[in-house]
């Protein structure tokens, strides 16, 4: 463990877990952050959707993390014609209201593209969490 003057830990270089799926971004994704770091959607998104984030099918987020831990994801969205966006966001099934880069909500996808949504999903709290979310367009 670290301290004031030790870092932690020390990477010379990390990867990280990515699941690949051909499966629509609709509904109420559970994306369950001990499962990966990075979910990719390969098939065009058919709706909006909500993202509630969880420990796992069996662990909330609350139970996984303490108060000021954080834990950053990615959700890779790929979109056909018709474009679709992350309408709310939920944190162990309860609402979350995220603060947007740039300071304005998603209102659009972007077609022909694939949309990366990246959080940071802060530990506030006991079930209090502060969600920083940003939308960047890959085409």
């Amino acid at each position: 463990s670290g301290s004031s003057s030790v870092a932690a830990v020390a990477l010379a270089n990390a990867k990280e877990v990515a699941t690949v799926s051909a499966t629509a971004a609709t509904g109420t994704i559970n994306y369950d952050v001990t499962t990966q770091s990075v979910l990719y959607y390969t098939s065009n998104a058919s709706a909006n959707w909500t993202v509630n984030f969880r420990g796992s099918s069996g662990t909330s987020l609350n139970t996984l993390m303490a108060t000021g831990e954080s834990v950053t994801v990615a959700f890779l969205v790929t979109q056909g014609a018709t474009a679709y966006y992350n309408s709310a966001v939920q944190v162990d099934g309860s609402s979350v209201t995220p603060k947007y880069q740039g300071g304005t909500a998603w209102s659009a996808g972007n077609a022909s593209s694939i949309d990366a949504y990246v959080y940071t999903i802060v530990k506030t709290g006991s079930a209090a969490f502060t969600v920083f979310a940003s939308q960047t367009r890959f085409a």
